[in-house]
């Protein structure tokens, strides 16, 4: 299960220490089952150890054989497959990774015993251990350490085609594997660890659109660390619209609450989310037209306008339309509260007329400060935000032809807004908020907690 947090939101599929601070747009932890399904889907089940494997030669046996047996050479041995893999993680405090890889290979070569040559099958147990550290970190990324690699053998079956097994031929075979395979399979891990260490620095370090409207580049903050319970990454996501302009946001420490039970945690920060939704938010100033007697907010809100304006005012009481202009008005702001997030949008509301020769009179403009319950959900792996209208507050900023009282006109104004701009700003948001794809984690299962 995943999940997510808003501050913060989270998106719980994790383990967190309460303690944790998180220095950057977001913050993940990772659990150990997450990291061993990560690990095993990476390096075994993409067979990706077995085909660094396949290319393992191992140096020719050779036996002189005592008073009572044959001299014997076994050459050409090599791996045909690796049977039974088995793969576990634990999170070492302050350390790093122990990865654990046990398999049976199965091994084949020629045989030469005395004058008789036959083909021999090995079979053996091996269990290999490492300690995966991360280092050198730079723009971004790091390189991967392996300390402590100890491959450790077990069982070993010996079969000639022939069937014909001296007890030299074992004691041999059970020498050279025991001191030759570790020193082979130990820098095979390291090559396979360091390659999957590019592919998930990848699903952390990524660009990705958000709509026409520009991107967020999500980049690993700092090193990973490491606790018995959790892996945890910061991540800075760095908003930018089309024009390569960088949207800033406030990068100072908040805590993440203790989460149990998950795969993965992610909490994405307030301020965050308000330099991506003021990217998402760039919506040309709307006009509108009014047409007298029509059903519509427009309309309704022209015949409370010339309800309460001045008698003298010809216009304002004669039949021609009147043009309506509705502009946001400094940037959004989303207010994340325990289980409740609103934001808050302020627009402005020009009510005016075109004169033939051009001019512009406006009879009202009105700010409105909006306060928009925020739905959150999940889906595609982005972050989703519904609105809703909460509150409205009408004030008047002017009036050219003397309108002074506009209590009547707030509930008019409000139906215009959840009319023409509403739609739009939820047209906006549809596309989702893309959240990165934390080590190739899908987002399933999610429960949001804000």
């Amino acid at each position: 299960m995943t999940a997510l947090k808003l501050f913060g939101i989270v998106l719980f599929c994790g383990l967190l220490s309460p303690s944790q601070e998180v220095l950057s747009g977001l913050s993940c932890a990772v659990s150990p089952e997450a990291m061993q399904n990560v690990l095993s889907k990476a390096i075994l089940q993409s067979g990706l150890l077995q085909r660094h494997l396949q290319g393992l030669v191992l140096p020719s046996i050779l036996g002189n054989g005592g008073l009572l047996s044959a001299p014997t050479s076994i050459t050409g041995l090599h791996l045909v497959k690796s049977q039974l893999p088995r793969l576990s993680v634990t999170l070492l405090s302050g350390i790093g990774v122990q990865l654990s890889i046990a398999a049976e290979l199965e091994l084949r070569g020629n045989c030469l015993v005395g004058l008789l040559s036959d083909l021999i099958d090995i079979s053996v147990a091996v269990n290999i251990t490492a300690n995966i550290k991360c280092t050198n970190f730079e723009s971004g990324t790091v390189q991967v350490v392996i300390e402590d690699c100890l491959c450790i053998l077990g069982v070993i079956k010996i079969n000639l085609l022939s069937g014909l097994l001296s007890l030299s031929v074992n004691e041999i075979v059970l020498n050279q594997l025991t001191s030759t395979l570790p020193g082979l399979l130990c820098p095979v891990v390291d090559i396979v660890v360091n390659l999957v260490n590019i592919h998930l620095m990848s699903t952390l370090n990524a660009m990705t659109p958000v709509g026409t409207a520009g991107t967020i580049h999500y980049q690993l903050a700092s090193l990973p660390f490491t606790s018995g319970l959790f892996l945890g990454l910061d991540l800075d996501g760095v908003v930018q619209d089309v024009g390569g302009s960088i949207i800033p946001h406030d990068s100072s420490p908040s805590a993440l609450p203790l989460l149990l039970d998950h795969l993965l945690v992610m909490g994405v920060r307030q301020s965050f989310l308000n330099a991506v939704v003021a990217l998402m938010f760039q919506i040309p100033p709307q006009n509108l037209t009014c047409t007298p007697g029509a059903f519509s907010a427009a309309s309704q809100l022209q015949e409370a306008i010339t309800t309460i304006a001045p008698a003298e005012c010809s216009i304002c009481h004669g039949t021609r339309p009147l043009s309506i202009q509705l502009a946001l008005a400094g940037n959004p702001l989303i207010l994340l509260e325990e289980n409740q997030a609103t934001l808050k949008l302020s627009v402005l509301i020009r009510v005016f007329v075109k004169n033939l020769d051009g001019s512009i009179l406006n009879l009202l403009l009105l700010k409105a400060d909006l306060g928009l319950n925020v739905h959150v959900s999940i889906a595609g792996g982005k972050l989703v935000l519904g609105l809703s209208l909460g509150s409205t507050s009408i004030s008047l900023e002017s009036s050219d032809v003397g309108i002074s009282n506009i209590s009547m006109l707030q509930p008019h104004c409000s139906s215009l807004l959840v009319e023409q701009l509403l739609p739009l700003l939820n047209g906006a948001l549809e596309v989702g908020i893309p959240l990165p794809n934390v080590l190739d984690i899908p987002l399933l299962k999610v429960d949001i907690q804000i």
